[in-house]
């Protein structure tokens, strides 16, 4: 019974935090948002958009938030070939990949912060092709008058959402060889939000 009216105490008072929170909507065209993976023989960089998205902010720290990733604006920037690059991006939206056409869209929940100075540690629900897992990452938030910018570093195990293309998580290490393309990748988020 304590144990009970305590949880409730918390959800309310949890709940009251966010009303009180200020809202600042993602400013698509300033937000960044870089991938960087990497393979055996390389690595490879580009860029996906933040199509949109809210911020709750309230004394310094991040309460709540969700955004959604268009995922068939992937692009590739090291390769300069138009060809070889048209084939990366292409390769990248297939079901090899991140079937962009049966999950055209990622998105990320926030479910908690735990703020530090102005670092906030970030845990919420990703999902990526209809799979959802918890991830935990540190931000840093900066407020400049109505604009609130969110940077960070996320690490990610593309294995986790089920994209298997010359993953040893799914395949034969020896078979691989220097094929392999490593599981983990990373995103580089430079988020802008407006009041």
């Amino acid at each position: 019974m304590v144990k009970s009216f305590l949880k409730l105490v918390l959800l309310v008072f949890a709940s009251a935090t966010i009303l009180n929170a200020t809202e600042y909507k993602v400013d698509s065209d300033a937000t960044v948002l870089k991938w960087h993976a990497e393979k055996v023989t390389g690595e490879h960089d580009g860029y996906v958009t933040v199509k949109s998205g809210k911020v709750g902010y309230k004394n310094g720290s991040i309460t709540n938030g969700s955004f959604i990733v268009d995922m068939k604006s992937i692009t590739n920037t090291d390769i300069e070939d138009e060809g070889y690059n048209a084939k990366l991006v292409n390769h990248l939206k297939s079901d090899d990949f991140f079937s962009v056409e049966k999950f055209p869209e990622a998105t990320f929940t926030i479910l908690s912060v735990e703020s530090n100075s102005n670092t906030n540690t970030i845990t919420g629900n990703i999902t990526i092709k209809g799979i959802t897992q918890k991830i935990t990452f540190p931000a840093t938030v900066t407020e400049k008058g109505d604009m609130l910018v969110v940077k960070a570093t996320i690490k990610l195990d593309r294995s986790k959402f089920n994209v298997k293309y010359n993953s040893k998580s799914f395949f034969d290490i020896e078979a691989l060889g220097d094929k392999m393309i490593y599981d983990e990748f990373t995103m580089t988020l430079n988020l802008v939000a407006k009041k």
